[in-house]
């Protein structure tokens, strides 16, 4: 059950990205926490995403996600946006997803913005 609102929680949980503040996201993960990338590759639990933030922040010292839109959806969050990978790549869109359970992210899923996937999340 979530006593703050899902999209706060997913809100945060970006900021932390997009600061590249690992120990919030730890505090911001589930121990359970799964990150599913486009492809569906499935990445956990929580100690696993932590390295992988790291050596991503160590990758791509630019990274961030800009949100142009958000929705809760119960314990569900829809979002639009971009990510920003570096000079070289500076608009990426996507769509993510952030499974809120306990006030703690359970699931980060990233897909492609394609119209199919607006589709899916009702987002044309």
């Amino acid at each position: 059950m979530n006593t703050r609102d899902p999209k706060l929680i997913a809100l945060q949980f970006n900021e932390c990205i997009n600061n590249q503040d690992l120990k919030g996201l730890g505090r911001l993960m589930s121990n359970d926490h799964a990150c599913v990338d486009r492809d569906g590759t499935v990445q956990q639990p929580k100690e696993v995403m932590i390295r992988n933030w790291k050596q991503l922040f160590e990758m791509l010292p630019d990274y961030r996600n800009t949100f142009t839109r958000l929705e809760s959806r119960e314990n569900l969050v829809v979002i639009l946006g971009y990510a920003y990978w570096s000079q070289k790549q500076p608009y990426d869109p996507a769509i993510w997803t952030a499974t809120i359970v306990n006030d703690l992210v359970r699931e980060w899923r990233i897909y492609a913005d394609s119209e199919e996937n607006r589709r899916r999340f009702d987002l044309l």
